[in-house]
């Protein structure tokens, strides 16, 4: 194209001219949840019109172009294009999102999605792309830009590739743990155990050869994730109308309590299929869009007696690919209950009625007999947006409206510390280096000295020969400052690849294992800054500061860890880490990660200590009394605040995610509070440091660091605020195992945001004193 610039405009103007209303009525076209059929107002059921001359996507790129007067180039060169890019016509109708337009490719008329917010558009065969850059990506993966002619070819990472079945081929279907959902008589969550599917109390039927694990990840595990193989026969396009798993189990009056407890918890049965979950279909009150939750409920509570689900409706949606191929795309759970299900002598079976449910007797023995149907159904939906069905954003406002605010803050708090460097530090310095040219003694008793105000404005400065001199318990505070950069440098490199899309929810654990690894691997960085930190402090203890760094706060971690699994263990909860994992925990943790703490404390210790830019008086100064709002408290509450105030909408969603079992996805949002945060932690701890200085006080580092890290109190309250807001746990053990985790990450967050209080007000210190001349 000779003005390539022109494609966005020319695009857009072309898309105005070829919206047009969507015949919905063809009740042929079948949508998957949350999409609306599109297909042209001129077209009967009949298929589509052939294209003329090339592929769709290329007539429409050259027809708009020129249409408007653009040059372009030949039909035969973008043809080339879309050859290379992969991309194959499917004359077929499209489903559209809801809330996006159905457009029509003039003169063409091929159906597509278009949204005019983000000018993203999408094609019958899963092609995409943006009119605004001239992005396409092809179904097969394949990409380019249809402005440069650049193409880019695709590949699926490690355990993300997607599986194509031929008809009649097996899909498996793996069963996961039994998890607590919330409760629907009081919206509250009433245990936090997850039970493993195949525990003997719950009687669900086994494979022949028994139940075989699948490979799970480091983050799955230690998540709870357990799972396993199924009796459950699933065959792509093969539908079943009702079908036994096993024959009848009996049930006693022990196991009946058990399981109806567990359905009064409102706990959820987890399958997956092909990776995905089997969802139930839940829907938005305010935006009123449906959207699968995954998991399906155990049983139901009706007139005060449980009913037990022995029965599943599997809807599978698929997509067909090529031939007599397919994927995939949707798995939605409809359970049931049905006392007269049964399987017959032939081998058949009877799935009963709803009308006739089944409740277990609490008194006396009871029979199951566990049933399901399959019914497969296509769906327009492709395998790289299948996700996108079970990720719901309730309300994207609840998000915007705190980083707003969080933005906000930290503008103001920005502009407090720069309006502090830029006039009153400069004043301050200039003033101060005049006066080191005068001698005082022949001003004494004058007017000039009255009016450059020493004594007055220089607090900050008469504590120069002190405010470098080491803090008391150096050790300490230098392990935990190499242990703050180590998850600083961790926390923000994981999210920054989930961002990314590296750790995608079907990759289950991912992000887990991602962030054991990565603090791992990082030890080395630990070990470099704590060494450092130590030696810049005079530290002498060389052997106890190697040892604590990777040591320290990772055995806390681990011992409040293991403590509390003893916990899981005791109520069989399949949540309890096995003890292998427990081994492999330690084996990676001594063998990867103390040996690199142990080589970046050697290349730190190496390296000349952190020079102070003024010298350190051998007596220290007197310190005068503090003013109120400058002692301990109320200063380091008021100032933890603010960091938390960045974060906390997202904690909310994070805790919802842990505790509720949820799919967490938010990560653009909790990286820019990441940032946000982390900004506004440095602010005000410099700033109250900066006070702290004018009041003569030249002990900041400890308040520096326990400043920064007032913010994990807000965090612990707000956890105790959800426990009690959100939480009806009733037993101790499950209370201990709630406020027990929550106290471990507040532990790790008060290190966080006290090495980022720490680091950069030593930045901030270190820059003022060293403005100045001293002799």
């Amino acid at each position: 194209m000779r003005y390539p610039w022109t494609l966005a405009l020319l695009m857009v103007a072309f898309l105005a001219i070829s919206i047009s209303a969507a015949n919905q009525h063809d009740v042929r076209l079948v949508c998957s949840v949350g999409y609306k059929p599109c297909k042209p107002y001129a077209f009967d059921v009949g298929p589509l019109l052939e294209p003329i001359e090339g592929s769709a996507i290329a007539k429409m790129y050259v027809d708009s172009i020129r249409s408007l007067g653009g040059q372009s180039r030949s039909i035969s060169q973008v043809q080339q294009f879309v050859n290379v890019l992969g991309y194959e016509d499917q004359a077929e109708p499209v489903c559209c999102t809801q809330s996006s337009l159905c457009a029509i490719v003039t003169q063409l008329d091929v159906p597509y999605c278009y949204d005019r917010r983000t000018s993203d558009f999408f094609f019958p065969d899963g092609s995409y792309g943006s009119v605004s850059v001239g992005n396409v990506t092809i179904s097969n993966g394949n990409g380019g830009n249809l402005a440069t002619g650049e193409t880019s070819s695709a590949f699926y990472l490690p355990g993300v590739a997607p599986t194509s079945y031929q008809t009649g081929d097996r899909v498996p279907l793996y069963v996961n743990h039994l998890t607590p959902g919330i409760s629907n008589q009081d919206a509250q969550l009433h245990s936090v155990f997850s039970y493993d599917y195949y525990l003997s109390v719950f009687g669900f039927c086994r494979p022949e050869d028994g139940p075989q694990r699948i490979s799970e990840s480091l983050g799955s595990i230690l998540f709870g994730d357990r799972i396993l193989t199924s009796p459950y026969e699933l065959y792509m396009l093969k539908n079943e109308s009702c079908k036994a798993v096993c024959a009848a189990k009996t049930i006693d009056a022990d196991a009946a309590k058990f399981i109806n407890r567990r359905i009064t918890q409102n706990y959820n049965v987890n399958w997956l299929i092909d990776g995905l979950p089997a969802g139930q279909l839940i829907g938005d009150s305010v935006t009123h869009e449906e959207f699968y939750s995954p998991g399906f409920f155990l049983g139901s509570r009706e007139n005060g007696k449980a009913r037990v689900n022995n029965h599943v409706d599997i809807l599978i949606d698929y997509h067909e690919i090529s031939g007599k191929k397919a994927r995939v795309v949707g798995v939605l759970a409809r359970p049931s209950s049905r006392r007269e299900s049964k399987r017959l002598e032939d081998g058949g079976a009877e799935c009963g009625a709803e009308t006739e449910p089944l409740e277990l007797s609490e008194t006396s023995d009871s029979l199951v007999t566990w049933t399901y149907s399959v019914s497969w159904q296509p769906s327009r939906t492709v395998w790289a947006t299948r996700w996108d069905k079970y990720l719901h954003v309730f309300d994207a406002r609840i998000h915007w409206f705190p980083l707003i605010n969080a933005a906000v803050i930290v503008l103001v708090l920005t502009a407090m510390v720069s309006t502090i460097l830029l006039r009153a530090l400069r004043k301050d310095i200039a003033r101060y280096n005049r006066l080191d040219r005068i001698n005082l003694d022949d001003l004494s008793g004058t007017s000039a000295a009255l009016d450059d105000g020493v004594q007055e404005d220089s607090g900050w400065k008469l504590v120069h020969g002190d405010v470098f001199r080491a803090p008391a318990y150096p050790l300490i505070l230098s392990v935990l400052l190499g242990t703050g950069a180590q998850l600083f440098v961790m926390t923000g490199l994981t999210i920054f690849f989930a961002l990314l899309g590296f750790l995608s929810p079907s990759n289950r654990g991912s992000i887990g294992t991602v962030a054991i690894l990565l603090y791992t691997f990082l030890g080395a960085i630990g070990g470099y800054v704590s060494a450092r930190v130590y030696k810049a402090f005079g530290g002498e203890r060389w052997t106890l500061n190697i040892a604590l760094t990777p040591l320290l706060i990772p055995g806390v971690v681990f011992g409040t860890f293991f403590l509390l699994n003893l916990f899981l263990w005791a109520k069989q909860a399949s949540g309890a880490v096995p003890f292998s994992t427990m081994l492999i925990m330690i084996s990676i943790w001594f063998g990867i990660s103390v040996p690199l703490s142990a080589a970046g404390w050697w290349a730190g210790i190496r390296q000349p200590a952190v020079s102070s830019p003024v010298r350190t008086n051998q007596i220290p100064r007197q310190i005068p009394p503090s003013a109120a709002m400058l002692r301990p408290v109320p200063s380091m509450p008021l100032v933890g605040l603010l960091p938390f105030g960045a974060i906390f909408i997202e904690l909310y969603f994070i805790m919802s995610s842990i505790w509720f079992h949820k799919v967490y996805y938010m990560f653009g949002f909790l990286f820019v509070c990441y940032g946000l945060m982390t900004v506004t932690c440095a602010a005000v701890t410099i700033l109250t440091v900066y006070f702290l200085l004018c009041a003569e006080n030249y002990h900041w580092h400890w308040r520096a660091f326990f400043t920064a890290g007032a913010s994990a109190m807000y965090v612990f309250l707000y956890a105790i605020l959800y426990w009690i807001t959100k939480v009806s746990l009733g037993g101790f053990a499950g209370n201990v195992l709630y406020l027990g985790y929550s106290a471990l990450v507040s532990l790790l967050f008060f290190v966080l945001m006290g090495s980022i209080g720490f680091f950069s007000t030593w930045v901030f210190v270190r820059r003022i004193y060293g403005s100045i001349k001293i002799d």
